[in-house]
């Protein structure tokens, strides 16, 4: 009864952050629309897995290598103004691509530039959007919070891919960019229609570039001269660069034993976790003891991937790639409710800009050396003649994908010592204790 109380009071009052949070959720959708519709369209133009994987990495390092001075500029800016221009960025580029293809001028290297650009305004928007909810929403009601907005990044991992390919062939790809601008206006007039209160801020001094630059460092410095936070921080790019190698090789080692049909049903089914596992969160909220909850779902991510290993059994790859994402609004948001509740506002958006850097910098690490890894170090281990085919091989068997498997296994076991390490640490484990709440 006392769950069900705190969600009716959740729930009421909570206006502005719910229609922003709505108006995020559908452009979330319209921006997951274009990005599959646009990698489809590469790769069956070019027909190359390299130019294809250009875009994730267009998609990702500019935000990374801009994150720092994002955040400064964030927390001394208006967060619902930076919202607003950073989905005006993202939707001017839209309308571009547009009109490149409706002119029939669009080329690879314009794709490049516009999620390029896009990437720059989500290193502006994102750590926005995340130090906003703070503002919006009482402390104790945080996790849930943080659990909607992990709902709407699962249900646009869900529903895009599955809405895009039925779109493609009804309306093409104008017509779904068309869409996605839409979804965009939809975005900005909900931001437009609410009011966000201030963070309160102490005064920035005229700015130079020195200025801005000590500013952008806050967010590190407020991270590494506090131990727990920082060892959290290590755990979460650990794993981040877990993560890479798995977006890199899941489908390869999916394809290796089944079809892509099958591929893509068990990516639905792990859309289906996460949305499910957001859901969970928002009506929950949560143990009363964060990080234990943080840990707890990292651990059950953990063995998830080490399942891939074991078998080429598509049920099996189903069930763990439901849990796994199941997973992950749990561990994204119980972490981001501790961040909003013990980060002061006005600093927020630096110390969420520099996660992100950080964390988000292991991915491409990740796609570099996970191909080179598989290739010429596991795959030829796990042939029918290679060296652990007799050992090892006679547990996970042999042939093409069980190298892969192989390396999920190892990484995984190194991962999970580490990560169990890590929650022996004192300053970790007490985070919660020991880190007064921000006012």
């Amino acid at each position: 009864m006392r769950s069900l109380k705190n969600l009716r009071a959740f729930t009421g009052g909570m206006g502005v952050f719910f229609l922003v949070w709505f108006g995020q959720l559908v452009s979330l959708i319209g921006s997951g629309l274009t990005n599959f519709a646009l990698g489809v369209w590469v790769y069956q133009r070019t027909g190359s897995v390299t130019q294809f994987s250009l875009i994730l990495l267009f998609a990702l390092l500019p935000s990374i290598l801009i994150s720092p001075v994002a955040g400064a500029l964030v927390d001394r800016w208006n967060r619902r103004w930076c919202m607003i221009l950073s989905d005006s960025g993202a939707g001017i580029m839209t309308v571009a691509i547009a009109l490149l293809l409706a002119t029939g001028n669009l080329e690879i290297w314009h794709i490049y530039v516009a999620v390029g650009f896009s990437s720059v305004c989500k290193a502006f928007q994102l750590p926005a959007y995340t130090a906003s909810t703070s503002l919006l929403v009482p402390k104790e009601h945080l996790p849930r919070a943080s659990g909607m907005v992990q709902s709407g990044e699962a249900c646009a991992q869900l529903i895009s891919p599955l809405l895009a390919g039925v779109l493609l062939g009804i309306v093409q790809l104008e017509g779904v960019i068309l869409i996605d601008f839409a979804t965009f206006l939809f975005a900005l007039i909900t931001l437009l229609l609410v009011r966000f209160p201030d963070a309160k801020t102490a005064a920035v001094p005229v700015a130079g570039k020195a200025s801005l630059w000590r500013e952008a460092m806050e967010g590190s410095t407020y991270i590494f001269v506090r131990p727990g936070l920082l060892a959290l921080l290590i755990v979460f790019a650990i794993n981040n660069f877990v993560l890479g190698m798995i977006e890199v090789l899941f489908t390869p080692l999916v394809l290796s034993f089944t079809s892509i049909t099958v591929l893509g049903t068990i990516q639905s089914i792990g859309g289906a976790g996460m949305l499910l596992g957001s859901v969970l969160m928002s009506v929950w909220g949560g143990p009363r003891t964060l990080i234990r909850g943080v840990f707890g779902f990292v651990f059950l991510s953990q063995l998830c991937i080490f399942a891939l290993g074991l078998r080429t059994s598509a049920t099996l790859f189903a069930l763990a790639f439901f849990l796994f994402f199941f997973s992950l609004p749990f561990i994204n948001g119980y972490s981001d409710a501790i961040l909003l509740r013990k980060v002061a506002p006005d600093i927020q958006g630096r110390v969420f800009a520099t996660i992100n850097m950080i964390c988000w910098s292991c991915i491409p690490a990740a796609y570099v050396v996970a191909g080179p890894l598989a290739e010429r170090i596991f795959e030829p281990l796990m042939v029918a003649d290679g060296l652990l085919a007799g050992s090892i091989g006679q547990i996970i068997g042999v042939g093409p994908g069980r190298g892969i498997g192989l390396l999920f296994i190892t990484m995984e076991v190194l991962v999970m010592l580490i990560t169990v390490a890590a929650y022996q640490y004192p300053r970790l484990r007490l985070l919660e204790d020991e880190l007064p709440d921000a006012t």
